[in-house]
């Protein structure tokens, strides 16, 4: 008897990206930018720019993840 194949995957039916990827770009873009906001904060005496570093960082993730998962095949 003849085994029967699954159909080939189409180029719709393959994985757009791993999700970790994703993950992995927003929480590493809040801790390297909060890092950097907080040895600012350290440096310049101040108290708000680890706010705005975790902020930028999560906003940059995003668009990484974006740009990344959203290219036309």
């Amino acid at each position: 008897m003849a085994q029967q194949q699954p159909p080939p995957a189409g180029p719709d039916d393959s994985p757009k990206g791993d999700p970790w990827h994703a993950f992995g770009y927003i929480v590493a873009g809040v801790v390297l930018y909060g890092l950097v906001g907080w040895l600012l904060d350290r440096w310049l005496g101040t108290e708000f720019l680890v706010a705005i570093g975790i902020l930028a960082g999560a906003g940059l993730g995003i668009y990484m993840t974006y740009a990344r998962f959203n290219k036309q095949a």
